[in-house]
Formats: structure tokens, C-alpha cells, sequence
């Protein structure tokens, strides 16, 4: 069932290749309660205009295609055309323009079927906070009956939760919720029971490469850097004469002479014998 995606927009890409000078493709599988469903598309920019091509093989065979290009006419300015086929062969013809500002997109356009009936969109989405947005839009059939539709999607830590609302003209109202989580590279569950693996391909210059896995990239191991010790350079040589201070006076010191010492003349001792001095008695003794 791929092997028809890939041959009916194969020769799309083809063609995009040889006039551009970038392409891209990728292809990837939904696994649904109802189902699987098989799809690829590709892409080429050149001129400041983008064209595209893909389709989708149901569970049971069916293939519906989708072709188009988005050309920008100024900036934040787009217009786009194209045309789709579903399983039983029947095309809708769309193109449309989108104007874009101040963190809102509004676009309008119009299709027209196989059986020439036709039916107007507009509609707008705006950026409300970092992974907050709301939408709004009217679809007007060839009838003159109208369908409104309003949502919100919040996304954070690799999942996103939409819910909304539809009203016809006649005041039936349907509403719808469903969430879609990253939980590994290239593949999405959602909470209807659905499990979407992306594949991947790219090419350039009209050579197409087929990937199946993608391919980790290894960043080379840091190269280690030695921090070198700076080292302070001598001091440079001073300019001129150098002075150089004379050697200090010698200190020469006196001693003073110690002060003079008196000595006494030795003293000369004479034998005193006892003797009376009248009527008292001296006992003999030196003097």
C-alpha cells in the first residue's frame, strides 16, 4: 500500500527537483483503532515559493493525494493554491491567502469540487502565550449554510491538548477534544488510540535520500586546554646614571676615663701599753 504513495508522488517530486534548488521528503505511518494509514510527501523552495505533493494509503487501499504551492507575496503575506484528490477520485480545487502580524494569522480562501459546487473559509489563529493559541473560523457552503468553529491548544512538555467547538446554521453544536503526545523521537500518540511514526528523507539538488532511522549525532569529545602559569617578566634596566649613596662615616667611640679613686694612705698603727691617765685605767691597745 506505501509502495503506491511513493509511486504517485514520486512523480511530483521529480518535477519540483529539476526546477528547484532544495527538496525535501519524509514519509510516516499512523496506527489507528480503524486502521493503519500510510503516508509520504515531499517539498521544494526556490523563488520564495513553495510547492508541495503528498498522499495517504488507507487501511483497505484507498489513496488520497494532495498537491499545492505557497508563494510569499510580502512580508507576512502568503498565498497559496492547490488541489486535492480523495480515495474515489474526486477533486477539490482550494486556494486562499493568510496575512500575518502581531502574533495573529488570518486566512481566507475558497473551494470548488468536481461537480462545480463550492463553499468559502476564513479564520484565524493567534498566539496567546508561549504553547497557548486559539482559533476561530466560518465555512460557508454553495448553500448558504454556515459552520463556526473555535479552539484552544496549550502544548507544554511535549504535549499538546486541543478542544472546540462546531455550530451549524441550524444550532446543532459538536464539540471535540483530543491530546497528542511526543513520547520518543519521531513518534506520537494520541488519545484516540492512535500511534504516528515519522520516518524521514531528505534531498537536495534533485537527489533524493531515503532515511529510515535518524542518525544520532556525537559531539567530539572537548579538547582539553593546560592553562599556562603566567609568569611576571624581570623588570626592565633603569634609564641613566645609577646613584650610588657614599659608605657612612666611621663612628668612632671614647671611652671615658673612670673617675679617680681614692685611696687612703696606709695607716700607721703604734702599740699603746696599758697604762693609768689618773685615776682611770686604759688597757694597753693599738692606735
Amino acid at each position: 500500500m506505501i509502495s503506491r504513495t511513493r509511486i504517485a508522488a514520486t512523480g511530483v517530486l521529480l518535477l519540483l527537483a529539476s526546477t528547484s534548488a532544495s527538496a525535501w521528503t519524509g514519509h510516516g505511518t499512523a496506527y489507528t483503532p480503524r486502521g493503519t494509514y500510510n503516508g509520504a510527501h515531499f517539498g521544494s523552495c526556490g523563488g520564495g515559493s513553495c510547492s508541495h505533493a503528498g498522499g495517504v494509503v488507507g487501511p483497505y487501499g484507498g489513496l488520497a493525494t494532495n498537491t499545492g504551492t505557497v508563494t510569499r507575496t510580502a512580508p507576512g503575506q502568503f498565498s497559496n493554491a492547490g488541489t486535492a484528490v480523495g480515495p474515489n477520485g474526486r477533486s477539490v480545487q482550494h486556494d486562499g491567502s493568510t496575512s500575518c502580524a502581531s502574533g495573529t494569522c488570518s486566512h481566507s480562501g475558497d473551494m470548488t469540487g468536481a461537480n462545480g459546487r463550492s463553499a468559502t473559509t476564513s479564520g484565524s489563529v493567534t498566539r496567546e502565550a508561549p504553547g497557548q493559541y486559539s482559533s476561530s473560523g466560518t465555512v460557508t457552503a454553495g448553500n448558504g449554510n454556515t459552520y463556526n468553529h473555535a479552539a484552544s491548544t496549550a502544548c507544554a512538555g511535549g504535549t499538546c491538548d486541543r478542544s472546540g467547538t462546531v455550530s451549524g446554521s441550524y444550532g446543532g453544536t459538536v464539540t471535540h477534544a483530543g491530546s497528542a503526545t511526543r513520547v520518543s523521537s519521531g513518534v506520537v500518540t494520541t488519545g484516540g488510540g492512535a500511534t504516528v511514526v515519522h520516518g524521514s528523507a531528505v534531498s537536495t539538488g534533485g537527489t533524493v535520500v531515503v532515511g529510515a532511522a535518524p542518525v544520532a549525532y556525537v559531539p567530539p569529545p572537548p579538547v582539553a586546554v593546560v592553562a599556562t602559569v603566567p609568569v611576571a617578566p624581570p623588570p626592565p634596566p633603569l634609564a641613566g646614571p645609577v646613584y650610588v649613596a657614599p659608605p657612612l662615616p666611621a663612628v668612632v667611640v671614647t671611652a671615658k676615663a673612670p673617675p679617680p679613686v681614692y685611696v687612703a694612705p696606709p695607716r700607721v698603727a703604734v702599740w699603746v701599753p696599758a697604762h693609768w691617765v689618773g685615776r682611770v685605767y686604759v688597757p694597753a691597745h693599738w692606735a
